[in-house]
C-alpha cells in the first residue's frame, strides 16, 4: 500500500481549443487565472471558493465540439469529466439557461446523496455540478 496518504484533490486538467473563448466560459463560470505556464501551453484557475482547474490551451480543433472519450463509439480509456459541488443548483440551472448554456443531463437525483446536472464547455469537454442533499452522510 501506498505509504504516502492522498490528503486533498488538488486540480483537473481540462484541454481546450480557443484561449479567448475557454477563458471567457470559465470565467464565466466563476474561475480566475492565478498563474500562467506559457511552456506548457496551461494555465490555473481557481474559483473564489478555492476549487482549481488547470485550462490545456493546445487542443486540436475537433468538429461539433465531439469528445473523443464519450462521443465515439469506442470507448477509450481516461478521465471523462470533473464534478463540482455547487451551494444552489437551481440558481445554477437558471443562470445556463440565461446565457443559453444547455444542460446535457439532468438535474437528478445521482445516488442518495447528491443531485446532478451536466453541461459542455465550448471543446465539448463535460462539466458535472452537484447540489449535495441534505442530511446524508458524505
Amino acid at each position: 500500500m501506498n505509504p504516502a496518504r492522498i490528503l486533498a484533490y488538488d486540480h483537473v486538467g481540462i484541454r481546450v481549443t480557443r484561449h479567448d473563448r475557454s477563458m471567457a466560459f470559465y470565467e464565466a463560470l466563476g474561475f480566475t487565472e492565478s498563474a500562467r505556464f506559457s511552456r506548457s501551453e496551461a494555465n490555473e484557475m481557481v474559483s473564489a471558493d478555492g476549487v482549481r482547474i488547470n485550462l490545456i490551451f493546445n487542443g486540436s480543433h475537433l468538429p461539433e465540439r465531439h469528445n473523443v472519450l464519450l462521443d465515439a463509439p469506442v470507448k477509450w480509456p481516461g478521465i471523462t469529466h470533473p464534478a463540482f459541488i455547487v451551494d444552489n443548483l437551481e440558481a445554477l440551472q437558471g443562470w445556463l439557461h440565461e446565457r443559453g448554456i444547455a444542460i446535457t443531463e439532468g438535474p437528478h437525483p445521482i445516488g442518495p446523496r447528491r443531485v446532478a446536472l451536466f453541461i459542455r464547455d465550448p471543446d465539448g469537454n463535460v462539466l458535472e455540478f452537484n447540489q449535495l442533499i441534505d442530511g446524508v452522510a458524505q
